[in-house]
């Protein structure tokens, strides 16, 4: 097993920092070594530190002998930190495997690009759960319930999380007031923080969709 394997296997059983410590004598070691830069990039992520990440990535990029091979990591760093241009322009010199229409999707979606979002999300061949929530947020911004719901839906009910019970609730409240109070339900029992956030996010659309729906209902 390479040192590589071992750490992360470190990180995975909740020994984060000890995973982390030697990762960076790793790199003390092999400073030429891209991948023990990725790696530790993707763990600055995902404690909560996209600016430390995009330091170390930036300063690995005048170290490493093929720098473009951190250029996705990098991207999704600057993405992290609401950077959009700068990681679009890293993504468009990469050749467009899966990741790279994923993480070109979510930046169009976060610059107001939704067709562009829309169309290299669906140009993506494994449709997994993440992509089906993507398609999911994509369709919900384009203003498509009906769409929106049917690629929430696709997602396993197990794995639902309280965002997309959330916005499952969100786009089926024109057509089902009760079932989408069910999973307006689901989603704070889930993580209340979350759905008190989402609530206050969604409150124009909200209001929007239930002053329809009782139009509707005076017909």
């Amino acid at each position: 097993m390479n040192e590589n394997k071992q750490i992360d296997e470190l990180y995975q059983a909740g020994k984060s920092k000890e995973a982390i410590h030697q990762l960076i004598a790793l790199i003390d070691q092999e400073p030429k070594n891209a991948n023990n830069y990725m790696q530790l990039a993707t763990y600055l992520l995902d404690q909560g530190s996209p600016e430390q990440a995009q330091e170390l990535l930036e300063k690995a990029r005048g170290l490493v002998d093929n720098p473009g091979d951190l250029d996705y990591d990098l991207a999704v760093a600057y993405y992290a930190n609401g950077d959009f241009d700068k990681s679009l322009a890293l993504l468009k010199n990469i050749p467009n495997d899966d990741l790279t229409l994923y993480q070109k999707a979510l930046v169009y979606l976060k610059m107001g690009q939704t067709s562009r979002a829309l169309a290299h999300a669906l140009s993506i061949k494994e449709q997994g759960d993440k992509v089906k929530e993507l398609l999911g947020d994509i369709w919900l911004a384009l203003g498509d319930l009906k769409a929106a719901e049917g690629s929430f839906l696709a997602i396993p009910e197990k794995k639902r999380s309280a965002k997309v019970n959330f916005l499952l609730g969100v786009s089926c409240l024109e057509a089902d007031r009760d079932r989408a109070d069910q999973f307006f339900a689901k989603a704070e029992k889930m993580d209340p923080k979350y759905y008190k956030q989402a609530k206050n996010q969604y409150q124009s659309l909200l209001k929007l969709v239930s002053q329809k729906q009782g139009g509707q209902d005076k017909k």
